[in-house]
């Protein structure tokens, strides 16, 4: 496996082909791949404190996540979301790399805040194993069972 090349961007530092990437990389996997249609442009993207995390390898986004500032998807937390792993990438540890280097962004950008998410309920022990607790019962997010989980401190 060839080297993954990482890169942390706010919305007006992407260019146009990464923009390109991330969005089809997310309708790709949540739309098409999970049959999930919701409004997956929602302004977060653009919020100047956004942060985009891309991983890219042979000159394709092959794993993808944004960090959000508090206020925008929780009023008392900072968030990650539309963790995204390439069809073609998966089961090579990339989630887990990318999860972990999600994790550093949150202490470079937004230091000792809190993080909540809200995943995919098949996923809660890959999100435990990064430090995260379940903290609400399974709920219907678009259709598909999710819980909220908090990283414990």
């Amino acid at each position: 496996m060839s080297a993954i090349n990482w890169s942390v961007k706010t919305f007006s530092e992407l260019s146009t082909d990464e923009l390109y990437d991330l969005l089809k990389l997310r309708v790709d996997v949540f739309v098409v791949e999970q049959t999930c249609y919701y409004p997956e442009l929602d302004e977060l993207d653009r919020h100047p404190e956004t942060r985009h995390l891309l991983a890219y390898q042979n000159n394709s986004l092959v794993g993808y996540l944004r960090v959000l500032p508090k206020a925008t998807s929780y009023v008392e937390y900072i968030s990650i979301g539309r963790v995204a792993i390439a069809e073609t990438a998966r089961g090579s540890g990339l989630g887990h790399q990318l999860m972990t280097r999600g994790l550093s962004i949150c202490q470079q950008y937004f230091a000792n805040e809190r993080i909540k998410i809200s995943a995919q309920l098949y996923l809660e022990a890959f999100y435990q194993s990064h430090g995260f607790k379940t903290v609400s019962e399974m709920y219907l997010e678009d259709g598909i069972e999710h819980i909220a989980m908090i990283k414990a401190t």
